[in-house]
């Protein structure tokens, strides 16, 4: 099996066996977002215990590409602190801003790795990053500004960086 056909693979397994899908209680934060170019959605709930995210579950309707992400995401993210999510998404970032052209680290975004060729596609950039816009929506409600990490700050809907 070829690189390309082991990471469609594992987009079809997240897509048709999505982790975290099914909204649960208790939450400190609902949020809900919608990519207006395809209609795809994404309704993402957390809770932050001691700095670490905790209770996450989602739920969303779309193309594969944005809900096997947002699944790909939650496994990622799951338990860990708003710094090591920061650098978890701005690696992600990084990947979907690269044009097909970045080399992803396979330790730090496991099987996130399988959307390097989406990022080809900008049409298809902002499905995969539908989720990832969710997640800095929950953790800057849930933070003060000026306490929530840089990293997380520069992401912007759009997968573009804001550096201020």
């Amino acid at each position: 099996m070829d690189l390309q056909a082991m990471y469609q693979e594992i987009i079809l397994d997240n897509y048709k066996r999505p982790s975290h899908r099914g909204l649960h209680e208790p939450f400190d934060i609902e949020v809900h977002h919608v990519n207006p170019t395809c209609g795809d959605e994404i309704t993402l709930r957390l809770t932050l215990e001691g700095g670490r995210i905790a209770n996450l579950s989602w739920d969303g309707l779309g193309c594969s590409i944005s809900q096997a992400s947002t699944s790909v995401m939650t496994t990622l993210v799951d338990s860990k602190t708003i710094e090591e999510v920061a650098t978890i998404s701005d690696a992600f970032l990084a990947l979907m801003q690269g044009k097909g052209a970045v080399v992803p680290d396979e330790e730090l975004l496991e099987d996130g790795v399988a959307f390097s060729g989406v990022a080809k596609y900008p049409a298809r950039v902002k499905c995969a990053l539908l989720g990832w816009m969710a997640l800095k929506g929950a953790i800057l409600q849930l933070t003060d500004r000026e306490q929530t990490d840089a990293k997380i700050l520069r992401i912007v809907p759009d997968g573009s960086k804001n550096e201020s």
